[in-house]
């Protein structure tokens, strides 16, 4: 899951960063208004973690923004204010959660989650796709009755494939799920095609379906009824 850090306090924003990045997120970090503008306006995030007080415009002058073009992550505004009003006025505007500076990394990384589960899990911890299915929190795999060890890059493109299943992902998208602002260092994408090898020859070696497709052209489509 990726997320975007939009936090001005280069302390704070660092601790964030890494803290999440350990829990397995794919985490960009922006410390401005206009930074933050550039990041979503080229790539698309699984949710936003956003302070109020920013150098060259509001947060939530942001969050309109977000709202105003159609943007869906979700987002969770931090803030050293503490007023119900800030709160009451964040949330009307779109926010999905809402916390209050000092807070402990974990509970932020407890709230992320539980954002990420609404948005793309219906609220639930497992995610199914054909004789695949997933269960997001222990970040286990299983095909059929058969459980499957992955690399974490090969976990994150699979539950990429599972969210968007029957769908065709461009080779360019997947990139930017798996690298982010990395993706361009990468002369080309056979570290794609690589990862999906990895994960097709795992999943036939239990039994399973093979659902991952090479659709010409255009990048890959896992195809499930």
């Amino acid at each position: 899951m990726k997320l975007l850090i939009v936090e001005d306090e280069p302390a704070l924003n660092e601790s964030m960063r890494t803290f999440l990045h350990a829990a397995d997120y794919l985490c960009e970090a922006v410390t401005s208004y206009h930074e933050a503008i550039e990041k979503i306006e080229l790539y698309d995030y699984d949710c936003i973690i956003l302070d109020i007080m920013l150098p060259g415009g509001s947060g939530l002058k942001l969050l309109e923004y977000l709202k105003k073009n159609d943007k869906t992550e979700g987002v969770i505004i931090i803030s050293a204010k503490d007023s119900l009003e800030d709160k009451i006025k964040g949330l009307q505007m779109g926010a999905d959660d809402y916390l209050t500076k000092p807070f402990h990394l974990s509970e932020l990384s407890v709230r992320v989650a539980a954002i990420i589960r609404r948005k793309h899990f219906q609220g639930q911890s497992f995610i199914t796709a054909g004789d695949i299915s997933i269960n997001t929190e222990g970040k286990t795999v299983k095909v059929g009755n058969h459980a499957i060890d992955l690399t974490l890059k090969e976990y994150r493109l699979l539950l990429f494939f599972c969210i968007n299943k029957n769908r065709v992902l461009s080779k360019n998208a997947i990139a930017q799920h798996l690298w982010g602002d990395d993706m361009d260092l990468a002369d080309n994408y056979d570290f794609i095609y690589t990862h999906i090898k990895n994960i097709r020859k795992k999943i036939l070696a239990v039994g399973g379906d093979d659902c991952i497709r090479s659709v010409y052209g255009a990048g890959y489509k896992m195809q499930v009824s």
